[in-house]
């Protein structure tokens, strides 16, 4: 976006606010450095009925720009603002960009109609408007079938920087196409390249950005059910007859959770194979195709890096926790506390873990 381009949105983003209050303009002409120990530079500011709302205008809602904004804006909310509200502005917000604000409790609204807007005395939320800034052609996304191999691998060990080489060999990728993906993801805010390699700048911006792009209907589910006593009971008894024919598999989703974490009980048994179940397999697994009342989903998976970083836990193949996390989007029972359950125990300890 070019300044005069950016001039404009940052006018229509304050009348956006202006307009959510109801009340006369009353916007400080942009930028405007003020109240703030640092002397930040606001892009505007509008007086809402005795509250003030700083406006930092972004030109990308994508999640690794929204992690370096929010880090930034605590920042200068550390150096006392006196009173001003800080409010993130961008073209559109997708959910897990909305996720790091709400994490993070700040105020955002985006110019294509969704805006959540929390003050002492006001909640004001809209959400659920399209994207209004999507180009044709948009390019195809760092979380592809192959390009999510990228980031699974980087959030092994989000710590750890790798090289470009090293990546592409861990992962069964050319040195072109682990280029081109790297290169979208250090567009995006999410990673930067340095002299050690690839370092993952915010573990969980990029978490949330490949979680919001996922879908799991993009495997070969196949639902069924095995009578059993308990999910606990039913995944140690699906894992040992795949263990003894040899076959490739891996728990994912909430016997994952439940194995890496003990966090929560389950029913829906969710195991990742190879390749699709024969009939000899079925039999010995008891294994009816249902979709109503299936307590045991097969998954054969789009891409076979699924299985990268599996491990024993407690006799049971288990998926990367990284991997379960993912997985666990849209699934039912108790997925999305099972989820945070991973995600704050097991693989984000650092400063930026939520």
């Amino acid at each position: 976006m070019s300044i005069t381009h950016e001039s404009i949105a940052i006018q229509q983003a304050t009348e956006r606010l202006v307009e959510i209050f109801g009340v006369p303009e009353l916007a400080v002409g942009a930028p405007i450095a003020v109240r703030c120990d640092d002397d930040r530079q606001w892009d505007a500011v509008v007086d809402a009925s005795g509250l003030v709302f700083a406006v930092e205008w972004k030109r990308s809602g994508s999640p690794g720009h929204v992690a370096n904004a929010i880090r930034q804006l605590e920042k200068s909310k550390e150096r006392a603002c006196y009173g001003m509200i800080p409010v993130l502005a961008v073209p559109y917000m997708g959910e897990a960009a909305q996720e790091l604000c709400a994490q993070a409790e700040l105020c955002w609204l985006d110019l294509s109609g969704n805006a959540r807007i929390i003050a002492p005395g006001v909640f004001y939320q809209n959400l659920g408007n399209p994207n209004r800034f999507r180009r044709a052609g948009w390019p195809e996304s760092a979380f592809g079938t192959k390009g999510a191999r990228i980031t699974r691998r980087l959030l092994m060990e989000p710590d750890r920087p790798v090289r470009q080489r090293t990546l592409a060999a861990s992962t069964g990728l050319d040195e072109g196409h682990t280029s081109r993906i790297v290169g979208k993801l250090v567009d995006a805010g999410l990673v930067e390249r340095g002299k050690d390699g690839v370092r993952v700048t915010d573990s969980n911006a990029l978490l949330a950005a490949w979680r919001d792009d996922y879908r799991f209907d993009r495997h070969h589910v196949i639902r069924g059910h095995i009578a059993s006593r308990g999910g606990e009971e039913l995944v140690q008894a699906v894992a040992a007859v795949l263990s003894r024919r040899e076959e490739l598999y891996a728990a994912t989703a909430l016997p994952a959770a439940w194995l890496w974490t003990r966090y929560a009980g389950f029913r829906l048994s969710t195991v990742y194979v190879s390749t699709l179940p024969a009939a000899g397999l079925k039999e010995e697994l008891d294994f009816r195709e249902e979709a109503k009342g299936a307590n045991i989903w097969l998954v054969v998976p789009n891409d076979e890096g699924v299985f990268d970083g599996t491990e024993l836990v407690d006799g049971i193949r288990c998926v990367h926790p990284v991997q379960a996390y993912i997985d666990l989007k849209n699934h039912p029972e108790r997925s999305r506390e099972a989820a945070e359950e991973i995600r704050r125990r097991l693989f984000l300890r650092g400063s930026d873990a939520g």
